[in-house]
């Protein structure tokens, strides 16, 4: 490793992805998605390096440049992808973390190989990062890394920032390794959640699990004092409002309506294929809609786009096949010839061609059971300078919270699905103009910089010190 960096990102996945072409020469190209966008230019303005898994198993690499950015790959073993990636981190968390929508698998083995794999990263991450150093850690496949890196090297600024929700202490209870995370997580000198709840929720298990006090953000160890704070994460508004204006991508947007028979609706959802998407409860409420007569033959096409999701976990393979037999019963008995009621892709996109699709789209249903965030929504939004076009939001993404002018729904109730789908697709020019005004307003102002920068003003400001005598105004949870 040539050098040390006084800006250090810790992600499980480097910002790259590998392209092979034909001839079997292989390069790197920046990797889709709001981190990458979001930290990428702080980086190449800090002169910082990415550490993090350049997503094949079984092979070492050694530093690289690309894209102006210093990437340190960390490797896994095949083992470890399906012990510490697939298994704890996606099989024990994330439906941990996303209200159980799913079990969670509870097995020693995942937690020792994601124990094992955060210690590699955090000794990776001690030697990378010179003096003083400011370094970021993201999401919950790395909450081990704070304290261990800390313990390593007390002299850096730690932040690190979870991407997904914090769940209440009563669900947070069942994890048999709860205090190793938890201690994980006060590892870092600034903790940001995305929204308010999931804060109150880390402070709440602080306190009760380890008697730890807390007062307004701050809670104190005995000789730190650790700052919990919602920095709700957003997308490039700029880059998306120029896209849409640009005209080959307006000639596709008319060009993907008439692909679709130029219906009077065209109703749109963009997700990865995951349980916690509500993709089931969607499709369910449009073909009753359907069923009933509210909409008739011809009228709306739904566009539903899953794009493919930790294929090899059985829990996503039987997500794929239950929806594509969900589709399939729906499209055949309302389909009428020449036209199907549904259109489903299993396969990615470009930003393009999404951005075309959303232009396109008159209603955009973004339904999860439950979300940290959901950029698609902003996305969405971000697109739509002509002031058309309907967003029908779930309560429980974490985007409702700024996206008030939304048309809210709670994907657990069919019957408030099917009003909401209907009263936006009802909805005057004047009605989705005053709404959709508002909530690109909210998204200009708060994007993805702002996100970035706010966040690390935070880290790069010390906490007050710590108190020396307990006080009354404490919280006890």
């Amino acid at each position: 490793m040539v050098g040390r960096s006084s800006f250090l990102i810790v992600a499980n996945r480097l910002p790259v992805d590998r392209n092979v072409e034909q001839d079997g020469t292989a390069s790197w190209r920046r990797s889709p998605g709001g981190l990458v966008t979001a930290i990428a230019p702080v980086m190449q303005r800090r002169h910082g390096a990415w550490l993090g898994w350049h997503g094949a198993a079984d092979e070492e690499l050694e530093p690289f440049e690309q894209d102006g950015m210093s990437l340190i790959p960390v490797p896994l073993s095949a083992t470890e992808v399906e012990l510490y990636y697939e298994g704890f981190s996606n099989a024990t968390l994330w439906p941990l973390y996303h209200d159980v929508v799913a079990p969670p698998i509870f097995e020693r083995p995942m937690w020792e190989t994601y124990r094992a794999v955060n210690e590699r990263f955090a000794n990776a991450a001690a030697e990378a990062a010179e003096e003083g150093a400011v370094v970021w850690v993201q999401d919950y496949q790395l909450q081990l890394v704070p304290a261990m890196l800390r313990k390593l090297r007390p002299d850096l600024r730690i932040g690190f920032f979870l991407h997904i929700p914090f769940p209440p202490v009563e669900l947070f209870w069942r994890l048999p390794w709860r205090r190793e995370l938890v201690e994980g997580l006060l590892g870092a000198d600034l903790v940001g959640f995305q929204l308010p709840g999931g804060a109150a929720n880390f402070r709440r298990l602080c306190r009760r699990l380890l008697g730890v006090p807390y007062k307004g953000n701050e809670i104190f160890l005995e000789d730190r004092v650790v700052t919990t704070q919602a920095f709700p994460i957003s997308v490039d508004f700029g880059e998306l409002d120029s896209m849409v204006r640009e005209p080959q991508v307006i000639s596709r947007a008319k060009e993907i309506r008439m692909e679709l028979g130029d219906p009077e609706h065209v109703l749109l959802g963009v997700d990865r294929l995951d349980y916690t998407k509500g993709i089931g409860q969607r499709l369910e409420a449009f073909g009753e809609l359907l069923k009933e007569g509210r909409i008739g033959p011809g009228e709306a096409v739904f566009v539903q786009i899953a794009t493919p999701s930790r294929e090899r976990v059985d829990e996503y393979r039987r997500l794929r096949d239950d929806i594509e037999l969900q589709v399939g019963r729906i499209n055949g008995e309302n389909s009428v010839l020449g036209n199907q009621p549904i259109q489903y892709f299993h396969q990615s996109y470009g930003k393009q061609e999404l951005a075309a699709l959303y232009l396109a789209a008159d209603v955009m249903l973004v339904t999860p059971l439950r979300d940290g965030m959901n950029l698609v929504a902003k996305e969405y939004v971000s697109c739509h300078h002509d002031l058309h076009g309907a967003l029908v939001l779930s309560e429980f993404a974490g985007a409702a919270d700024e996206l008030r002018q939304s048309f809210l729904v709670n994907p657990y109730d069919v019957e408030d699905v099917k009003r909401q789908m209907l009263t936006a697709m009802r909805a005057t020019p004047h009605e989705l103009a005053r709404r959709m005004r508002t909530m690109r307003r909210r998204v200009a102002t708060y994007d993805v910089d702002r996100w970035a920068s706010e966040f690390l003003t935070a880290l790069e400001t010390p906490a007050s010190a710590p108190a020396t005598s307990h006080s009354a105004s404490w919280r006890s949870g």
